[in-house]
């Protein structure tokens, strides 16, 4: 865990307050999955979507309770920004303004939600989902930027958010949702 406090530090060097304001928006907008979930009910709307924004839900559902209901609870991993296990912020520490969770640190709920949305897109529409690929990436970074996780905490959600659109996407394809007319 050495490591990882001191790559955390590190990033505490280059805080500025242009790149503070473009983090905390970034991590704003990933908070509880907002931006991924409202992308979803969007993509259920007109039929030509309905089916990719029926996956996304799926996956996203599949990716809250494999990481927030069984690995958080398993692993009880305390957040960088606590001091002594606690919900009090370390002295002197230069976090960007955002909400202080206080749910456990692994895995990372922004960037498990980010990465199976933006996977779930990209396998479905690549020009939506490298888009969404970048910001799902970003996400994830201002997490570590906010010194709200730790490194594996953010690796950890990345590979849960893969996974589980992965395994979302191959019972769609299994099932053959993909060209059932009912869904689309």
């Amino acid at each position: 865990m050495t490591w990882e406090f001191e790559f955390l530090d590190f990033l505490q060097t280059i805080h500025n307050p242009i790149l503070d304001k473009i983090m905390w928006f970034v991590s704003t907008i990933g908070e509880v999955g907002f931006i991924w979930i409202a992308i979803s009910v969007v993509l259920l709307i007109p039929k030509k979507y309905r089916r990719i924004g029926l996956q996304m839900a799926a996956a996203m559902f599949v990716t809250f309770a494999i990481g927030n209901l069984i690995l958080k609870n398993m692993v009880h991993r305390i957040r960088p920004c606590w001091i002594d296990g606690t919900k009090t912020l370390k002295d002197g520490l230069l976090t960007v303004n955002v909400m202080v969770p206080k749910d456990y640190s692994f895995p990372s709920g922004h960037s498990m939600n980010g990465m199976t949305a933006a996977v779930t897109l990209f396998l479905n529409n690549k020009k939506m989902g490298i888009p969404a690929l970048i910001l799902a990436l970003a996400i994830a970074f201002s997490r570590l930027y906010a010194y709200m996780h730790f490194p594996t905490d953010v690796l950890a959600g990345l590979l849960v958010g893969l996974v589980s659109a992965l395994i979302v996407e191959y019972l769609f394809v299994r099932m053959n949702w993909k060209q059932k007319k009912s869904l689309c």
